[in-house]
């Protein structure tokens, strides 16, 4: 991704419809089919000290907070380098007997591979289905010159708007004067679509990856598949919810190759001519798709009881679309690092990672009050960092970040946890000089007491920010697992993701190269004065 696309991540971080969109299942809320706990009882009750006792007190609450799933810890697999998943997403596509559905913040406008591969599959499977959702503003950001959108709409007019849906969510929160007077890539600022969801027929991957050359080669994230008929189709309710609070896209003979529209069939008014009924209909639809209550889950993977040996949270983070805010993410990820507070918990240990590390300022706290020990937070390095040495003021932010992690191993120092608390810095190459790669990866694994790999790990598209937790739709699982296989492959995880790294001290921060100037503290505050976080 180029540096000025970039820079709009951390600066805070139309008509009619002519032709019925792609019908899909009803999306008003369901009642549960087959609600599942997460911790199967045997008839007896679980020792505190055996992974299930140790599990206990961390999903009795998400329970409460989430929908969930049982499911066996081999159906995850968990993806390595961007190569890998780019090659196993063609390969999926390419296999596609009913359904394709992808949400992603774009596509970039020069991914022909991709759409080639999608051609194909639609031409020799009349009876594959495909949905794309993306950002609107991210996503027309270049019009009328190539655009994402532009690259979408001719699979329309190819294959017709019954097989090709193409929908591009357009935030509330820029609308009248804002809207027509703040310049493209700062407008984004006011929220994105942001999640990451790439399911096909049964499957699904979930990730942090935007679908472009970059994410498909040198820029390291996370990749997790699921081969989950029931977590596939609640994802795929969640990106069907989404697409309808969005706009339209169609070809069109205009400039740019494309138009947009608001069906008459959506969920919602358009957020452009009416927000606070856009927002106050998408609560009515949203918010019941989230809830453990009122989600509708299903059981169609027929695991057995005994093989059930993992559970995994749908989580998301809606909360510019819900009035009241019932979003999940935040709770969930709040209650974990809570009960890692307790005593018990004194022998886990956590890792947690950041591509651009600037966590809710409640999320570091919680970091700081775990009991745990040997802890690892993995971040960018300046050189890692896809601002680097980018011209303009995007230049600033390699070292916006870096003063960030220079306050948070300050934190770490006052708070007396030196001794359990580490940063360490990825890097491999530097960017923009051949075999450069950036880091975009963000997570957390917990192990437990007297475990040799993660029992517990959130992946997905959220940042762990403010601006997540405020103005971007994000979606996430958390996956609780006492599966031996699944736990070695998130360890592993865990351990790679580590190979290009090094601990930075407050030594560190402190030599004359990492002192950060007063035009970075300056454009850090100007960042948080157009209304955005970094």
């Amino acid at each position: 991704m180029r540096a000025a696309d970039m820079l709009v991540r951390s600066v805070s971080r139309c008509s009619r419809q002519l032709r019925a969109p792609i019908a899909r299942p009803s999306l008003r809320i369901a009642r549960p089919q087959c609600r599942r706990y997460s911790i199967p009882s045997s008839g007896a009750p679980q020792s505190a000290n055996t992974s299930a006792g140790m599990l206990a007190p961390f999903v009795g609450e998400l329970d409460r907070i989430a929908p969930s799933f049982k499911i066996n810890g081999s159906q995850v697999r968990v993806l390595q380098t961007p190569t890998e998943f780019y090659e196993t997403l063609k390969d999926k596509i390419r296999n596609a007997e009913k359904r394709i559905f992808l949400s992603t913040l774009y596509i970039g406008k020069s991914e022909k591979e991709l759409i080639a591969t999608l051609q194909e599959t639609l031409r020799a499977k009349p009876d594959v289905k495909l949905s794309i959702l993306t950002d609107a503003l991210r996503g027309t950001r270049e019009a009328p010159e190539p655009s994402c959108a532009s690259l979408l709409a001719p699979l329309v007019a190819e294959f017709g708007p019954e097989r090709v849906e193409i929908r591009m969510y357009h935030t509330p929160n820029l609308t009248g004067l804002r809207k027509k007077y703040i310049p493209k890539r700062i407008n984004e600022g006011w929220g994105l679509q942001h999640m990451k969801l790439y399911g096909v027929d049964d499957e699904i991957i979930l990730s942090g990856a935007n679908l472009s050359s970059d994410y498909f080669t040198n820029r390291q994230d996370r990749y997790h598949l699921f081969s989950s008929r029931d977590i596939t189709e609640y994802f795929s309710h969640l990106h069907g919810a989404i697409s309808s609070l969005s706009f339209l896209v169609k070809p069109s003979g205009s400039a740019s190759g494309f138009e947009m529209s608001w069906p008459d069939t959506n969920s919602a008014p358009s957020p452009l001519e009416a927000p606070k009924e856009f927002v106050t209909a998408s609560t009515g639809l949203l918010s019941g798709l989230i809830s453990p209550k009122t989600a509708p889950l299903t059981a169609r993977d027929q695991i057995p009881a005994d093989e059930q040996d993992t559970s995994v949270y749908p989580l998301a983070q809606f909360s510019q679309l819900l009035s009241p805010d019932t979003s999940t993410e935040l709770p969930a990820i709040t209650h974990v690092l809570k009960t890692l507070a307790l005593p018990q918990f004194a022998n886990s240990s956590w890792t947690f990672t950041a591509g651009y590390f600037n966590p809710a300022p409640s999320l570091t706290k919680l970091l700081l009050s775990t009991a745990s020990h040997n802890n690892t937070v993995i971040t960018a390095s300046p050189f890692a960092n896809g601002f680097y040495k980018s011209p303009g003021v995007s230049g600033l932010l390699p070292d916006a970040y870096t003063l960030l992690a220079r306050k948070f191993v300050q934190a770490v120092y006052q708070s007396k946890r030196e001794n359990s608390i580490v940063l360490r810095e990825w890097r491999k190459g530097t960017v923009g000089e051949p075999g450069g790669w950036t880091y975009h990866a963000k997570g957390l694994w917990i192990t437990l007491p007297q475990q040799p790999d993660p029992s517990i790990t959130l992946v997905g598209s959220s940042n762990y920010t403010k601006r997540s937790y405020s103005l971007d739709l994000e979606a996430n699982a958390l996956i609780v697992t006492e599966n031996e296989g699944l736990k070695k492959r998130l360890g592993d995880e865990q351990r790679w993701l580590q190979e290009n790294t090094s601990i930075v001290t407050r030594d560190d921060f402190a030599k004359t190269e990492r002192r950060v100037g007063l035009k970075v503290r300056i454009a850090m505050w100007i960042v948080q004065l157009v209304g955005g976080q970094l």
